[in-house]
């Protein structure tokens, strides 16, 4: 089960990490085999149809996700806690757009499978 204080280290770490944009940071986070489903991924790569699967294709589209927004830079909204997994939600200050990430985790606190959802 997820704690509160996992919880929140990792989702302050996980922030961090982004407004780096340093992307080997960023996918320490992951599996190798993790899966994220995002409108984003099916707007830079319709053919994924929004599900981007394998770390290599994620870091190709996060990549390109930098690159499109270089001044990217999360602001931590709340941290919600599941059993095995957290919700983030946050806002993109580059782009003033609510977000969330919804996180499942493996045995070793790796995120395996990422959701997300971001307000219009």
């Amino acid at each position: 089960m997820i704690t509160k204080e996992f919880a929140i280290s990792f989702a302050e770490e996980w922030i961090k990490s982004w407004n780096s944009h340093n992307l080997e940071k960023i996918l320490s986070h992951y599996t190798d085999d993790f899966t994220i489903e995002t409108p984003m991924a099916a707007k830079i790569f319709p053919e994924t149809g929004g599900i981007v699967r394998g770390k290599e294709a994620v870091k190709a589209y996060w990549t390109i996700g930098l690159e499109k927004i270089p001044d990217l830079k999360f602001e931590l909204l709340d941290v919600l806690i599941g059993i095995n997994g957290l919700t983030i939600y946050y806002r993109n200050t580059a782009t003033n757009k609510k977000s969330v990430e919804i996180m499942t985790f493996n045995d070793q606190q790796k995120v395996g499978k990422a959701i997300v959802h971001y307000a219009e």
